[in-house]
């Protein structure tokens, strides 16, 4: 994750590198017809030739990521102080390279009405940690949370529980 934001922030470096790299290669070239005595037909030049497709791969790359008819992250949280402040963090350097946000989905919030009075301290206590960072969630994340799944007695492992993952992604 923040090895995919130094990438993200490293692509302009990059693409100006490569910018210089073929100025100094055509720049070469041109110095070297002018000063060749042969008028033989001048070679490819395999380095230039894979400057100016790098060049183009990351062009074309550049365009999927913001194009949000093609593109869109969603990011998953759960509602926990760190991992909310994490999307946060994610959400504004992807907004700052203009790459298209779907939503955020909240993961493993403790169902309240399987709560009840015998229900040991620490499940309520997370219960009530777990309201409170909703209510941050609802309010930083206005209109943007796209699904809520459950703290599921399993992990989903197994196409029965990717199903129900399935439809309860889908179901808001």
């Amino acid at each position: 994750t923040a090895n995919a934001r130094r990438l993200l922030g490293m692509t302009s470096v990059y693409s100006m590198w490569v910018n210089k790299m073929v100025q100094s290669r055509e720049e070469a070239k041109s110095l070297k017809d002018l000063l060749s005595y042969s008028k033989k037909k001048q070679e490819k030049d395999p380095l230039m030739d894979y400057l100016l497709n790098l060049r183009e791969r990351m062009s074309r790359a550049k365009e999927l990521l913001t194009d949000d008819n093609l593109t869109s992250f969603f990011f998953i949280t759960l509602p926990e102080a760190l991992p909310i402040a994490v999307i946060t963090r994610f959400i504004g350097w992807f907004s700052e390279f203009n790459i298209p946000v779907g939503g955020v989905i909240v993961n493993m919030l403790i169902d309240k009405n399987s709560v009840k009075k015998d229900t040991p301290d620490f499940v309520k206590n997370r219960v009530a940690m777990q309201d409170e960072h909703m209510e941050t969630i609802w309010k930083e994340f206005d209109g943007q949370v796209r699904a809520i799944l459950p703290l599921f007695e399993t992990e989903v492992r197994g196409v029965e529980m990717l199903d129900r993952t399935a439809s309860l992604l889908f179901a808001m």
